[in-house]
């Protein structure tokens, strides 16, 4: 896991005192509080909403390509696959040998 000390260290240099985690569940908070941290959560998940939807369409894009591309393989291997055609030439020469067959 990554150090915290260090960046709380650099944030003291500066002047700011460190960030505080806190947890709405445990910690009393005004509905003005709970308000404000909303909206600057808000305004965070959009800053980054334009970097995770190209991400999300290039997901995408790649797992529809992968799926097509199994899906064509498949129908590819199987229509180069000859080996009924092999048992139906051994069971109509099988028919033709054997003596007292009506079948056509």
């Amino acid at each position: 896991m990554a150090d915290t000390g260090a960046g709380e260290q650099r944030d003291q240099r500066r002047g700011k005192p460190p960030a505080q985690r806190i947890d709405p569940a445990r910690d009393k908070l005004s509905p003005a509080q709970l308000h404000f941290m909303r909206q600057v959560e808000l305004s965070q998940w959009q800053k980054t909403l334009p970097q995770r939807r190209g991400r999300n369409i290039l997901t995408g894009l790649s797992i529809g390509a992968l799926v097509l591309a199994i899906y064509g393989y498949t129908f590819y291997s199987v229509s180069q696959e000859r080996f009924l055609d092999d048992l139906e030439d051994q069971a109509k020469a099988a028919r033709v040998k054997a003596p007292g067959t009506n079948s056509p």
